[in-house]
């Protein structure tokens, strides 16, 4: 069976044509892209008003709660509901994007909001101490310290997004999740497993990417851990010396 896996996985045949891996893969990664910068455009700016205003904290718990909706029949809903207003490729692309839409928003506001939550309040004191308008406090203070878990937050629905699109082949929507339920279809197993391996890898590369994005934009200090911190400090023998 692993062999089987290997070479269909390995065929200079599976890559090509408009059906072929790569053109899934592209597929895939573009609608991965669309919804979170769509997600993100959304929850984002409402995180950061809701945490450093205080107010709006339901729309938080109320995003949450959006997580216990079952994808699939949300997403057959949508389908029934919107498919007589479209035509053409809209009929199988808007009712998947808002979907997984609607599962995105919840870690990415979620991770905002505890972001700028969590800021300590001596820092903002002290901003407002030395002049800081409130829209300075939040785009100086508050969003720098938030960003890792706005990033993490950014890193947790891209990584839904990638799984969940995957449930979206059941309507149509194109992408790596074709493999699955087309094997499936036909008894192909080889190309179902084959499926689901590059969207775990798939995941795992986007993993590894966010993780490199914060490295490079979050600052160290935010991110050290305090044990590590306190053993890079010259103890007090070493002072004294």
């Amino acid at each position: 069976m692993i062999g089987t896996i290997l070479d269909w996985l390995l065929s200079a045949q599976t890559w090509q044509g408009d059906d072929g891996i790569l053109a899934r893969l592209l597929e895939h990664i573009g609608y991965t892209l669309l919804v979170v910068v769509i997600a993100a455009a959304i929850a984002i700016p409402l995180g950061l008003w809701v945490g450093h205003t205080g107010r709006g904290r339901w729309l938080v718990s109320g995003a949450n709660a959006v997580r216990a909706v079952p994808t699939l029949g949300l997403l057959f809903a949508l389908v029934l509901w919107l498919g007589p207003r479209l035509s053409g490729e809209l009929y199988f692309v808007l009712p998947s994007v808002l979907v997984l839409v609607l599962l995105a928003v919840p870690p990415i506001l979620s991770g905002t909001y505890s972001g700028v939550a969590a800021v300590d309040p001596a820092a903002r004191d002290a901003a407002r101490g030395m002049g800081m308008t409130g829209r300075q406090v939040l785009r100086d203070v508050e969003l720098p310290c938030a960003l890792p878990l706005i990033l993490s937050g950014l890193s947790s629905a891209m990584l839904q997004v990638v799984a969940t699109a995957t449930i979206a082949a059941y309507v149509g929507l194109g992408g790596l999740g074709r493999f699955i339920i087309d094997g499936l279809a036909v008894q192909d197993y080889a190309q179902t497993a084959g499926g689901a391996i590059l969207v775990a890898l798939l995941a795992l590369v986007l993993e590894g990417l966010m993780a490199a994005i914060q490295r490079l934009v979050v600052s160290p200090g935010l991110t050290d851990n305090p044990g590590r911190q306190r053993s890079r400090r010259p103890s007090l023998r070493s002072r004294t010396t």
